[in-house]
């Protein structure tokens, strides 16, 4: 765990009666502070804001839905990350809050300051705690959960590994309750679909279920990132997943992906426009040969888009190959489509095939 992420979830840190569970989140604060003071780079992105808004502040039940959301998420998140900075202030570590929404994801030099400002605090010794801003993310570019925002991270920074904190030991081959269900402990990307049968079963105080894990763990995982389901309510979960004696599930990873790539990864549902490839193109796209997209291998284009933006790639059948950076405009494509010789649409480095 050199350079890991560590994503808490809500159903870890409150209790059932809806209160936050101090003296757990203090464990788990001296466990990181143990990793972090023995080298390992450590992001935490925790849940738990709107949960301790609501102890903090009694709101009508008459309130619009989305403000008291609003609401609670702004009162809770000082909360929560002032809770945070005791925790790790008396073990001598400092902290920075880092509050984020999809759009930060979405363009790449905003991307990258973000990136910079993580690594920076990591270098200076500050352990960074992100969570999604809900007082200002709207309904469309919000997290799935808090596991998307992790998983997108992990892939930012470059993460060696992933961990995800939830309620039970991990990924099971049923239902957890069900008295036959048996723990699955390595799972690998080929077999995913083939193996995993999830509840849909969502958690009390989060957005998102164990469905939403095993998206983003499996996305992860093909990135060349590590991945760890364990439970978060387990006492010295963190430590014993450290020394590899705690019960947990792991995604196996694919080979890493370049760092532009792992960007594009996640830009399913904010890229800015489509480009299809005729037969010749996809075929090249997925031989073993390098190559990129070049004006003459386009058969058409939709959306308003400019340079630096991500674009979806189909092919004839509309069928969905993956996701790159364009080179220029739309209105510059339009002019080349189908012409020899012209600077690729999208270069390799900045395609992610599916």
């Amino acid at each position: 765990m050199k350079n890991c992420v560590i994503k808490i979830g809500s159903n870890v840190l409150i209790h059932e009666n809806g209160q936050p569970n101090l003296q757990r989140m203090e464990s788990l604060s001296r466990q990181v502070a143990s990793l972090f003071r023995n080298g390992s780079k450590i992001i935490l992105i925790s849940s738990g804001a709107v949960a301790f808004g609501k102890g903090e502040q009694a709101l009508s039940e008459k309130l619009d839905p989305v403000l008291k959301k609003q609401i609670w998420a702004a009162t809770g998140q000082v909360e929560l990350i002032k809770t945070y900075k005791d925790f790790f202030g008396k073990l001598g570590i400092p902290v920075a809050q880092i509050l984020v929404t999809k759009e930060d994801f979405r363009d790449r030099k905003h991307f990258l300051n973000m990136k910079n400002c993580i690594q920076g605090l990591l270098r200076q010794g500050i352990l960074p705690i992100i969570n999604e801003n809900d007082t200002v993310a709207i309904s469309e570019l919000m997290f799935t959960d808090n596991d998307e925002l992790a998983s997108l991270t992990a892939a930012m920074i470059n993460a060696d590994s992933l961990i995800l904190l939830t309620n039970v030991d991990g990924v099971y081959d049923g239902p957890p309750s069900h008295p036959d269900a048996k723990l699955i402990p390595v799972i690998h990307s080929a077999n995913f679909e083939n193996e995993i049968q999830i509840s849909p079963v969502k958690s009390s105080f989060g957005r998102g279920g164990m469905l939403t894990k095993l998206n983003m763990a499996k996305k992860s995982a093909d990135l060349g990132i590590r991945v760890l389901i364990a439970n978060g309510t387990k006492e010295n979960i963190l430590t014993e997943l450290a020394s590899g004696t705690a019960k947990h599930t792991v995604f196996e990873p694919l080979a890493k992906k370049q760092s532009p790539k792992k960007w594009l990864a996640h830009g399913e549902q904010y890229f800015k426009g489509e480009i299809t490839v005729n037969a010749g193109a996809r075929e090249a796209l997925f031989s073993e040969k390098i190559t990129s997209i070049l004006p003459i291998g386009i058969t058409g284009t939709t959306g308003s888009f400019s340079k630096g933006d991500i674009i979806s790639v189909l092919d004839q059948e509309g069928q969905k190959l993956g996701l790159g950076r364009a080179e220029y405009s739309d209105l510059h494509l339009k002019e080349r489509i189908g012409v020899k010789n012209q600077k690729p649409f999208i270069h390799y480095d900045y395609l992610y095939l599916f």
